[in-house]
């Protein structure tokens, strides 16, 4: 918590805004039902942050989720279980293939001179070609291919023809 509420008072926009999310989605995980989350003031000595927390979790016998990948595998490794969001979140995503036919909301022109770009409801980004006269309108469209990037997936597709 205290590393939370320190990384929500940085200068830098984008880590405070990360560590104001992090408050948020503690606060959520509160709500739940079955799900006991335990704030303590235990200092435990370790060489760093992540190691501390591996550490508290396996003292109350607790569990880790987190998105960061060191403190996923140092979890895994020192034999704490752990969730880690992003493969919670690729194994929930919406599975295509070439050939298959989606309806998406085009919102916006596409980087390329005739394409239009929607979203999935994940959050995949789906580029459409010939699709920069139809943004604000909703259309059928066929995937013609797939691309996996470092930020996400890209789902390339066609207009469908009637």
């Amino acid at each position: 918590l205290f590393e939370l509420k320190r990384i929500a008072d940085v200068p830098d926009t984008l880590k405070r805004a990360r560590g104001r999310q992090g408050l948020e989605v503690l606060n959520n995980l509160k709500k739940v039902k079955g799900i006991k989350v335990i704030l303590t003031n235990d200092d435990i000595p370790a060489p760093d942050i992540d190691e501390k927390l591996v550490r508290i979790a396996k003292m109350y016998k607790g569990k880790l989720i987190t998105c960061d990948f060191n403190l996923n595998r140092k979890a895994t490794i020192g034999d704490l279980p752990v969730l880690n969001v992003n493969e919670l979140v690729n194994a929930l995503k919406t599975r295509v293939l070439p050939g298959e036919e989606l309806t998406v909301k085009i919102v916006q022109p596409g980087k390329e001179k005739e394409q239009g770009v929607g979203y999935l409801l994940d959050g995949t980004m789906i580029v459409v070609e010939n699709g920069r006269e139809r943004v604000g309108e909703t259309v059928e469209v066929v995937v013609s291919r797939i691309f996996q990037t470092a930020a996400g997936r890209m789902i390339f597709t066609k207009l469908k023809e009637n």
